[in-house]
């Protein structure tokens, strides 16, 4: 894979699966942009380390959103990668459900890829195409006891990823969806270690993933290699929705 010449923003890049798709972009010859929200240390430590560029961005605005993507088209004179990766959760059980949180949820996992794609699409447009990566999750496919926000935002955004893909395939920009299993992150770290020995035991290469898998897939789909892939839901999960029943 090779994205020498191509400027990526990646959002969301300073901690787990973000981060580290900004470093497999960064060795693989990006040039490459990420948001933050609160976590400056950490997005200072990427920038260090990985030579990308960090800019503060609340995901759940959008005029925030389209001064950044224009920021960055003013500065490289293209944008030709958009990876949504921000997301938060709010794990309870429906009956519990705090409705606020619950708009918080699907306002930064399903609005705030909404405006990201919008505000690139045009630049992509004007520099020939271009590929936006849509994260999703396995709740978006599967029922998962008190994620009904989170699953929600998660489904939205794969039935989002087919329609936008057929939409905009026509001026070369290609969007398609990773969608993580258990992946070791500090989110997972926090999981009691009963229900991650639990979860463990669902995934049919009985181990979580890495967010270098996550990112090699995201870089995949970024790359020219997968030039003839449009509004696709990639599963890196280990086999999880292949063999279980939740």
């Amino acid at each position: 894979m090779d994205l020498k010449n191509r400027v990526a923003i990646v959002t969301g890049g300073s901690r787990g699966i973000g981060r580290k798709i900004v470093e497999v972009f960064c060795n693989l010859g990006a040039t490459v942009y990420f948001t933050y929200n609160k976590d400056e240390q950490s997005a200072g430590e990427v920038e260090q380390l990985f030579g990308a560029q960090a800019i503060k961005c609340d995901q759940s605005e959008r005029p925030a959103i389209e001064r950044t993507v224009e920021q960055v088209y003013e500065k490289e004179n293209s944008v030709d990668i958009l990876v949504n990766n921000a997301g938060v959760t709010a794990d309870n059980f429906f009956a519990l459900a705090n409705l606020d949180e619950w708009r918080k949820v699907l306002d930064i996992n399903l609005n705030g890829t909404i405006y990201w794609s919008k505000a690139v699409c045009k630049p992509m447009m004007y520099s020939d195409g271009g590929a936006i990566i849509n994260m999703a999750s396995v709740s978006g496919l599967v029922g998962i006891p008190g994620q009904t926000n989170y699953a929600a935002s998660k489904g939205a955004v794969l039935a989002f990823t087919r329609s936008l893909a057929a939409e905009v395939a026509p001026k070369k920009i290609r969007v398609n969806a990773v969608v993580p299993g258990f992946i070791d992150t500090d989110m997972t770290a926090k999981m009691p270690r009963d229900i991650k020995k639990q979860s463990v035991q669902k995934i049919a290469l009985k181990r979580f993933g890495t967010a270098e898998e996550v990112a090699k897939t995201t870089a995949f789909l970024a790359s020219d290699d997968a030039s003839y892939i449009v509004g696709q839901t990639i599963i890196v999960d280990g086999g999880l929705t292949a063999t279980s029943v939740f």
